[in-house]
């Protein structure tokens, strides 16, 4: 069972990415959460580049969300475990065909590990639950699982980490 959520757990149906970062696991998880605008391609949000924040609110229950043009917001999950520096767990209300998917039972959950390492930190993602997502999950999977998913994010996040 992934920590904070309650998908099923196999390799079939997850998909794992870790980076590095040159930062303590506490600017690493604030990089990763407040700073997530700074790292996540506006292109990979509703509203292009129109985009005017994308972010989480900073506790158990806090939304994921995108604010838009003229003050458009859309939630694309919820917070489930919130413990600074070490872990954050959120839905992924996002459905295969990239549009919102306001059914929690529809979600798949998305939980980061922030581990010491000297003066740096590994960042450790696992996506799983993807059959949360009906027939499209496996291939949904492979998506975030490819060059233009999670490993794109991940090394965008750690450029900006230095």
């Amino acid at each position: 069972m992934t920590r904070g959520g309650s998908a099923p757990q196999g390799l079939e149906d997850e998909t794992r990415h870790e980076v590095t970062v040159g930062l303590p696991p506490a600017a690493a998880f604030r990089l990763f959460t407040d700073g997530f605008g700074r790292w996540w391609p506006p292109e990979y949000s509703w509203s292009g580049d129109g985009l005017v924040r994308i972010g989480m609110e900073p506790a158990e229950g806090g939304a994921c969300f995108e604010i838009g043009p003229h003050e458009f917001r859309c939630d694309w999950g919820r917070v489930t475990v919130w413990e600074p520096p070490r872990f954050l767990a959120f839905t992924w209300q996002i459905g295969p065909d990239r549009t919102p998917q306001p059914d929690p039972a529809r979600a798949s959950f998305v939980s980061v590990a922030f581990r010491p390492e000297g003066a740096r930190t590994r960042v450790e993602l696992t996506h799983a639950g993807f059959r949360n997502h009906g027939e499209a999950g496996p291939a949904y999977r492979e998506e975030m699982s490819s060059q233009l998913g999670w490993p794109l994010l991940l090394a965008r996040y750690a450029r900006i980490a230095g």
